[in-house]
């Protein structure tokens, strides 16, 4: 008689080795037009180098949607497809399957008729999960396929972990009764200030700490807040430009957290009173991120930002910024310049210091002496000088900007403008030879002239010094997973004039987390200051003459560039609206 496990594999795969099912696979994947034979092959060099599972290097890519995998692996392996999300999993399965090799294999128990074990798997040709959980339950395996991001989910509802602690971890965890240690609430009294640094040598404190901070490079997410309230704190994670709630620690590790956190950061666990600054270097799953640290004091305690700075998502070549090819030309046009001001505007996390370290990349040559002053830095870059201003020991922006003015640059990137000062050296910097790039925050483009001319500088000096004005945004795309055609209703496309395309939406589902988003697109508004654009900045034309002058010299705003995308099917009509400005007629 057969064991389990022979069964099981016998049913997933029947006669046919894993290798040549996964050959069946790829060509199913290329031969359906969802990925290229090049990308294939790169896929497989980086799984030869680096290891890892094939069908996570080519998801993490971006080459292949999470869904379409699925799909091309049930038609393949004739498996059916289980949605996870539609179902509440039995509480009581878990105790059948080892908390460890759960999430080591990443196998949810699904049902259980008799002596056969149903289970939800996102890589049904994993043989040594199957016959590891077959020989630990003694039962017969019949596997469903469901997408990784469900079965992490699930996993966390069902056994309360957070997906990001490594098996080490877990084993430490099962060894203190800690495996439920994110999800469990309690009501121990809090720790005392004396107690501090105590408190972040311990092992759970470190495990929990380290899990929020893995748990932030797993997502992808730009921002880490970590948020006192009288009962609870809550932490939060900003992906693709939302926040999305994590789980919720113990009471009693708050204070342990917030001190691990500020240890971690080099920064004072006795002082609770003032704001303070600093970074942290730490690595998940053996990938370096640097997380940047604001401490805040708040009503309940002290609030954390930690801004996440993962090199290898941040594309720092000019070319795969994703803006459309007219407004990128300006970019690169008035980045060649030998002198000037380039500056771009945007809200906070919209891309400008990305696309800034983008233009010094591309400007960068062995003949140039390239310098940063930033507030601080966030990315090295090699062959670049950078220089992190210190306000507490008097190296502000114009300060540094000074400095850097008597080491001969050719190159400036400043990292904001942020007052009067500042403002004032950098316009001097652009008309005494040196090519200044910059950041401000602005409305849009055109709006930079009203600040800077409040800020004090003369309509003139400003006509004279930029080259161009540029306002970006990251709009969130549409989930391809749950897109559907949308219909804008005639009043709007009589309202905002909005030309026939393809439109949609997404309606929600797991790999979006029900929001109908995922991932963005970034949208660049570039105006050049020159010809009769130049003579009105120059006279003190108020931003609404400036921007008819654009309109009728033939720019393309902000809200041009997002209405192309929505009728694309790229956008969702909603979020053009929403961040955006409205059409100027």
């Amino acid at each position: 008689m057969p064991r389990p496990t022979e069964r099981a594999v016998s049913r997933s795969a029947g006669s046919t080795s894993s290798h040549g099912v996964a050959e069946r696979v790829r060509q199913a994947l290329i031969e359906g037009g969802f990925l290229q034979a090049d990308q294939l092959e790169e896929a497989l060099k980086i799984q030869r180098t680096e290891g890892g599972a094939l069908s996570r290097i080519l998801i993490q890519k971006g080459w292949v949607e999470p869904e379409t995998l699925t799909a091309v692996l049930s038609r393949t392996l004739r498996i059916p497809v289980i949605r996870l999300s539609k179902m509440a999993v039995d509480p009581d399965l878990a105790r059948m399957v080892p908390v460890k090799q759960a999430v080591a294999h990443q196998v949810v128990p699904v049902s259980r008729i008799g002596e056969r074990l149903s289970i939800a798997m996102s890589d049904p040709m994993n043989v040594l999960a199957l016959d590891q959980i077959a020989q630990a339950t003694g039962l017969v395996l019949t596997p469903f396929l469901a997408t990784e991001e469900e079965v992490q989910q699930a996993l966390h509802r069902l056994y309360g972990v957070s997906l990001s602690r490594s098996l080490e971890e877990l084993d430490q965890a099962a060894g203190d009764g800690s495996v439920e240690l994110l999800t469990r609430v309690g009501g121990e009294p809090e720790v005392s200030t004396g107690e501090l640094l105590q408190k972040t040598q311990e092992g759970p404190v470190v495990r929990v700490t380290h899990a929020i901070l893995s748990e932030g490079g797993l997502q992808r997410a730009s921002d880490i807040l970590i948020e006192p309230f009288e009962k609870k704190l809550r932490i939060r994670y900003r992906v693709d430009g939302a926040f999305r709630e994590g789980p919720v620690p113990p009471p009693a590790m708050r204070e342990g957290i917030v001190s691990r956190l500020k240890v971690m950061a080099n920064l004072n666990i006795a002082e609770h009173r003032l704001p303070q600054d600093g970074r942290i270097g730490f690595s998940v799953r053996g990938k370096p991120i640097d997380f940047r640290v604001s401490v805040i004091p708040s009503y309940y305690g002290e609030k954390i930002c930690l801004r996440v700075l993962d090199k290898t998502q941040v594309r720092l070549e000019i070319n795969r910024l994703g803006f459309e090819p007219a407004a990128l030309d300006q970019l690169r046009r008035a980045a060649a310049r030998p002198n000037g001001m380039l500056l771009i505007t945007g809200p906070t996390g919209s891309g400008k210091t990305t696309t800034l370290y983008a233009l010094l990349k591309a400007v960068d040559t062995p003949e140039k002496n390239l310098v940063t002053v930033e507030d601080p830095v966030e990315y090295d870059i090699d062959g670049v000088n950078q220089v992190s201003i210190r306000p507490d020991v008097g190296l502000t922006f114009a300060a540094g900007l000074r400095s850097i003015l008597r080491q001969d640059p050719d190159v400036i990137l400043v990292g904001e403008i942020r007052d009067g000062e500042t403002a004032d050296v950098a316009v001097k910097a652009a008309l005494t030879g040196h090519l200044v790039l910059s950041t401000l925050h602005a409305n849009d483009a055109l709006s930079t002239v009203a600040r800077l001319t409040n800020m004090g500088i003369e309509p003139y000096l400003i006509a004279a010094s930029i080259r161009l004005l540029g306002a970006q945004r990251l709009l969130r795309k549409v989930c391809g997973a749950c897109a559907r055609p949308h219909h804008p209703s005639k009043e709007l496309v009589r309202q905002l004039k909005l030309p026939d395309g393809n439109y949609r939406k997404g309606v929600g589902c797991p790999a979006c987390r029900g929001s109908g988003l995922a991932g963005r697109a970034g949208i660049l508004e570039a105006i050049p200051l020159t010809g009769d654009l130049r003579a009105l900045v120059e006279t003190g034309a108020s931003t609404g003459q400036l921007r008819e002058a654009a309109q009728a010299n033939g720019t393309r705003f902000l809200w041009d560039h997002a209405l192309e995308l929505a009728a694309q099917g790229v956008l969702p009509l909603e979020e053009a609206m929403r961040s955006t400005l409205a059409r100027q007629t």
